[in-house]
């Protein structure tokens, strides 16, 4: 009789798996297509605005004046700036991010570990709004204490705050690559007589340094991308580069400046939004890409 009913129930069985699957690969042809029409957006308005500004000028140009005379559509100021305060924030992210990993799989008990954790997630679900509020309101009168040549909107506080903000991905992918280490691997080291400090450092962080490497890329991808943290606390001065202490504006930032109406639809300035947006995009895939290739090149597999 059981026989029966298990011969009965595969069919149900079978259309539910291919309904599952169907589900899946539409959901799976979502994301691609709308990867595709961004991109296909992004190239499209950006032809417009490089049929008039050639790509060396733009690439090479060190000035950004794009609204005000005499026009200037050189993009370095704004490259310069999203670089200098993605660096400051990955110098704050990376190195807590990733003792805060190793402590949570390594030193800490399952109790405390369920405490931190969680606390730390929250960090995850502030609203980005609020983190620059946060640093044009309290970091910036701290570090102005400290560095009297600071001024109000600077790329310091707003890195500084950009690395809190990106901890709890890089603290969390990295503890989740620490955890997939095999027992056997920490055991035997151990058994060698291995301190908890040396196991940490020698076995389990290289053996878990793709998906570290992993968690690093896709933190600094995320931070390149932060767009309202650097558009209130780092200030909207395009300048040509690397000091801390004076305002500058970021690729991001200059996309909402632009989109807040000052430049009608079709004109060569509202066109340097995709040009911008367009590079900004280049730039994430090739982080993402080379995250994908450490990921395959320094894998281990147990």
């Amino acid at each position: 009789m059981s026989v029966l009913k298990d011969q009965g129930k595969k069919p149900m069985v079978r259309v539910e798996g291919a309904i599952v699957k169907g589900l899946f690969f539409c959901c799976a042809i979502v994301s691609i297509l709308t990867t595709i029409g961004i991109l296909i957006t992004l190239i499209y308005q950006a032809m417009s605005f490089f049929s008039e500004i050639s790509l060396w000028d733009f690439l090479t140009g060190t000035r950004w004046t794009p609204i005000l005379k005499p026009r200037a559509y050189g993009v370095l100021p704004l490259l310069s700036g999203t670089v200098m305060v993605t660096v400051i924030a990955a110098l704050v992210a990376l190195p807590i991010g990733l003792m805060t990993a190793i402590f949570l799989s390594e030193y800490a008990p399952e109790k405390i570990r369920k405490i931190i954790k969680p606390l730390l997630e929250i960090l995850a679900g502030i609203p980005t709004v609020v983190y620059g509020y946060f640093a044009l309101t309290f970091l910036t009168p701290q570090l102005q204490n400290i560095f009297d040549d600071l001024i109000i909107f600077n790329a310091l506080s707003a890195g500084i705050v950009m690395g809190v903000m990106i901890i709890p991905m890089v603290s969390s992918l990295s503890e989740d690559a620490m955890i997939a280490v095999p027992r056997n691997l920490k055991d035997g080291a151990y058994a060698l007589g291995a301190t908890r400090y040396e196991v940490s450092t020698r076995i389990v962080v290289p053996a878990a340094l793709s998906g570290i490497v992993a968690a690093f890329i896709l933190a600094l991808s995320r931070a390149v991308g932060e767009t309202m943290l650097v558009t209130i606390a780092a200030g909207a001065t395009p300048r040509m580069g690397f000091n801390p202490m004076e305002s500058i504006q970021t690729m991001t930032a200059y996309i909402v400046q632009l989109s807040l109406g000052e430049a009608p639809v079709g004109s060569l300035e509202y066109n340097t939004i995709f040009a911008v947006g367009l590079l900004l995009f280049c730039m994430t895939l090739v982080m993402n890409l080379l995250g994908f290739w450490v990921v395959r090149r320094f894998r281990e597999e147990y």
